[in-house]
C-alpha cells in the first residue's frame, strides 16, 4: 500500500520480481494521511502486506496504532542514521526531500526585485500578494511549511506571522497542484504569483520535464534558516501480514541502490542510503537547504490539529 504519488521504474520493479519469485501489487490509497488512515482502518487484518509513504508528520500517529511489525533490516548499515526516526525499526526510511519556496527568476528579474531570503522578507510590502501557499488542513506541503514556520517563531510566535502574512495578500489554495501549476507564475499555468510552497526538487522536475532542455533551472529555492522543512518518508511492514519473508525481501529492495538511484527521478525525492548515486540533474540543479527546520514527530501528533485549527481561524476567517 502505497501513496498516490509512489513511482518506480517498470525495468526495476520487473528484476525485483523475477529474482524473488515475488509478484508485486500496488494499492495507491490517495495522499499519505488518507493511506495511512486505511492502513489504520485494516488494522489486524491489512489490505497489503507493506506500506510505504508515511511520512515524519504522521509517524508518531501511525506508531501509536501500532500497524507495523519490527524488521531490522540489514540494509540499515547503508542509511544515514538522521534519517532513522524509530529506534524499534517499525518505520524505515526510505528517502527524504525539502518542502521550500519556489521562485520564479524571470518574474524577478524583469521587475528587478530582489528574491526573498528567509521567511521574514516574505511579509514585506514589495512582496505583497506575490505568495500561493497550501491549506495544511489539506496538502502536505502546506503542513509541512506550516511546521516550518513553528519552528522558526515557536509556538507562542508563529501565529501573529501568520497574521502579517495575511495583511501582506498571501494566497490559499487547497493543494500543491492547484498552487504551482495554476498560481505559480514560474510553471505551466503562467499563474499570478511568483513565490510558492513547493519542493527544492522542483526546479530539478522542470528542466528534466521541459522540451527544449534549458541549461539552467527557470525557477530556485529560497534556503534561509528554517525556511525549508525536511520530509522523511518511511516504509513498514504490516501487522499481521501472512508474507512476512516476502515482506522483509521487498522493504530490503527499496533500501537498496537499485532502488534509491531509481527513485530522484520517479517521485523527485532523494535517496537515503549514502551509497546511491544521484541522477546528473539532481547534481546539476538541485539546491540544499543547510539548515532545514524539522520537529519531534511526538511533538507534532500532540499539536497537529490545535496548530491548523489556531491558522485556520487567523488566516481564513
Amino acid at each position: 500500500m502505497t501513496h498516490d504519488s509512489f513511482a518506480a521504474t517498470e525495468a526495476v520493479i520487473r528484476k525485483f520480481e523475477q529474482e524473488n519469485n515475488i509478484k508485486l501489487n500496488f494499492i495507491k490509497s490517495g495522499d499519505s494521511g488518507a493511506a495511512l488512515n486505511r492502513a489504520i482502518l485494516s488494522k489486524g487484518a491489512p489490505l497489503a502486506d507493506v506500506f510505504y509513504g508515511i511520512d515524519n508528520t504522521f509517524l508518531s500517529r501511525a506508531l501509536e496504532e501500532d500497524i507495523f511489525e519490527p524488521y531490522a533490516s540489514p540494509r540499515l548499515a547503508d542509511i544515514d542514521s538522521q534519517y532513522k526516526l524509530d529506534p524499534e525499526n517499525r518505520a524505515l526510511p526510505v528517502d527524504f526531500g525539502d518542502v521550500c519556496l519556489n521562485y520564479d527568476k524571470a518574474y524577478f528579474a524583469e521587475k528587478k526585485l530582489a528574491v526573498p531570503q528567509t521567511l521574514e522578507d516574505l511579509t514585506k510590502p514589495e512582496y505583497k500578494g506575490l505568495l500561493v501557499v497550501e491549506n495544511p488542513a489539506t496538502s502536505s506541503p502546506g503542513l509541512s511549511f506550516l511546521l516550518a514556520t513553528i519552528a522558526q517563531y515557536g509556538q507562542d510566535g508563529y501565529i501573529q506571522y501568520w497574521k502579517d502574512l495575511r495583511a501582506n495578500d498571501v494566497v490559499v489554495v487547497n493543494d500543491w497542484e492547484t498552487a504551482y501549476y495554476t498560481n505559480f507564475s514560474g510553471s505551466s499555468g503562467k499563474g499570478p504569483q511568483p513565490l510558492v510552497v513547493s519542493y527544492n526538487s522542483s526546479p530539478v522536475a522542470e528542466v528534466v520535464f521541459a522540451e527544449n532542455k534549458p541549461t539552467e533551472a527557470p525557477t530556485g529555492s529560497v534556503l534561509g534558516p528554517n525556511a525549508c522543512y525536511r520530509q522523511v518518508e518511511f516504509v513498514g511492514i504490516l501487522k499481521g501480514t501472512k508474507q512476512r519473508a516476502q515482506a522483509e525481501k521487498f522493504v530490503d529492495f527499496m533500501l537498496s541502490e537499485a532502488f534509491q538511484e531509481d527513485m530522484p527521478l520517479q517521485m523527485f525525492v532523494y535517496p537515503v542510503n549514502q551509497n546511491a548515486k544521484l541522477p546528473e540533474p539532481f547534481q546539476k540543479f538541485a539546491q540544499m537547504p543547510e539548515k532545514p527546520a524539522s520537529l519531534d514527530p511526538q511533538t507534532i501528533a500532540e499539536n497537529r490539529e490545535a496548530w491548523i485549527q489556531a491558522w485556520d481561524e487567523a488566516v481564513l476567517r
